[in-house]
């Protein structure tokens, strides 16, 4: 089935099971090839915006942890270290191509006045315009559920939607370490059936899914359908699909049948 995929304003989320090897090291590799596919995309003229995690992977790392820290502080602290340390290296990559990048860390109070929400959305438009990269992330070290105000996304997910509705995106394409929404877990259930289209999600759809991140990271398959249901809502379209390789980028934006799309523009609500 080939996708009619309108793809100029992208916003790319990359998780950070994309980011980290399995023994918390940081995957330079992949950080490099992703950065290599978002300068050709940018030299063909798309407008580019990477939500990034990895930045408490990235400190856990740095500082010698192999434990995510349980406390909110710690959690804090490493972030702090490993946001630095992330967003030069994504500097240094980009640098190649002549290509400048932004580092924009929000917080969802920020989005929740009109006037706070008005200066973001300056700020994405104004950087756009000059043909910077914005990588975003949440505020980690002021982003915690204790403070009076609500300040969490929660998730990079979901904040990659959000975004993507500020801009006024034309695709959210979300990598990930799956390759789309199943039936079932695909490494518990050998039937488990890959959609490769899903038009409507609701409570109970989400509900249904179930499952957490990793030790390194906090997304599961729920916030992610929390973050299509958004895009949905906002009638939008979001692909999600595996990140491993970076390239599945440029076979997305030709309409091929990878992971599974989101879209509300035809009736059928699943299709396999």
């Amino acid at each position: 089935m080939e996708r009619n995929i309108k793809g100029n304003r992208i916003v790319i989320k990359i998780g950070t099971s994309s980011l980290i090897n399995p023994d918390g090291s940081l995957n330079r590799d992949s950080i490099q090839k992703l950065s290599d596919v978002l300068c050709e995309l940018k030299m063909q003229g798309k407008e580019v915006v990477l939500v990034s995690s990895g930045a408490i992977g990235v400190g856990m790392g740095r500082v010698g942890l192999k434990d995510r820290p349980t406390t909110i502080s710690g959690q804090q602290a490493v972030a702090a270290v490993g946001q630095g340390e992330l967003i030069g290296i994504y500097e240094r990559f980009f640098a190649k191509y002549q290509i400048s990048v932004a580092q924009l860390l929000l917080t969802r109070d920020v989005l929740l006045f009109p006037q706070s929400k008005k200066n973001v959305s300056n700020a994405f438009q104004e950087l756009l315009q000059m043909n910077v990269i914005p990588i975003v992330n949440e505020n980690d070290t002021v982003s915690v559920d204790e403070l009076d105000h609500e300040t969490k996304f929660g998730d990079n997910d979901q904040l990659s939607a959000i975004v993507a509705k500020v801009i006024d995106a034309d695709l959210l394409i979300m990598l990930s370490d799956i390759d789309g929404f199943y039936s079932a877990n695909p490494n518990e259930d050998e039937n488990a059936k890959l959609f490769s289209k899903v038009s409507r999600v609701d409570h109970s759809l989400i509900n249904a899914a179930g499952g957490k991140g990793t030790k390194f990271g906090t997304g599961g398959m729920v916030t992610k359908l929390k973050a299509a249901k958004r895009i949905l809502d906002n009638n939008q379209q979001m692909i999600l699909a595996n990140g491993s390789d970076p390239d599945i980028i440029f076979d997305i934006l030709k309409g091929q049948d990878i992971g599974t799309w989101f879209t509300n523009t035809e009736s059928t609500e699943m299709e396999g």
